[in-house]
């Protein structure tokens, strides 16, 4: 089974909690918006940590360092054969710096043309509610996991 790993970000905003989300790059994404949206996460390479490849794959798809503390927040099988692991961290950095790795794909299809494109095309913060709505449906848990986790520590259960 593979793995992928990643840092689901958040900030707090007076009382609000914020997760940045990534719009996937590329042409079979370009016009879409809900349902579009994706944690920075991707596979996890052989002899590699899952915590090592979580931070990783946030700097290969958003250019961000992620310097603060690092939690495990949930696993979960999205596929018949492919398991997320999710980690969460603070964040509160300047967006500005975003930049993400390419891929190559034969564009248009049955073209023999082969073009690079953004893996992820842009970065952005949404509410937990806004998230929920907007993020690719089977990755939707981890945001509700995050928002237990909030709801925990503000003593609401």
């Amino acid at each position: 089974m593979k793995r992928s790993a990643g840092v689901l970000l958040y900030k707090k905003e007076k009382d609000e909690y914020f997760v940045l989300l990534a719009h996937f790059g590329g042409p079979y994404w370009q016009n879409q918006d809900k349902g579009a949206w994706s944690l920075t996460k991707g596979i996890v390479e052989e002899n590699e940590s899952v915590l090592a490849a979580a931070k990783r794959e946030v700097e290969e798809e958003t250019n961000l360092k992620v310097s603060s503390d690092i939690f495990y927040l949930a696993s979960k099988k999205v596929s018949r054969n492919k398991l997320v692991i999710m980690f969460y961290a603070y964040y509160d950095g300047d967006l500005s710096c975003f930049k993400s790795n390419t891929f190559s794909l034969e564009w248009p299809k049955n073209s023999n043309q082969t073009k690079e494109f953004p893996e992820m095309n842009e970065i952005r913060w949404f509410s937990l509610k806004e998230a929920k709505e907007y993020i690719h449906p089977t990755q939707r848990f981890f945001v509700e996991r995050l928002e237990e986790k909030f709801v925990i520590e503000r003593g609401i259960i």
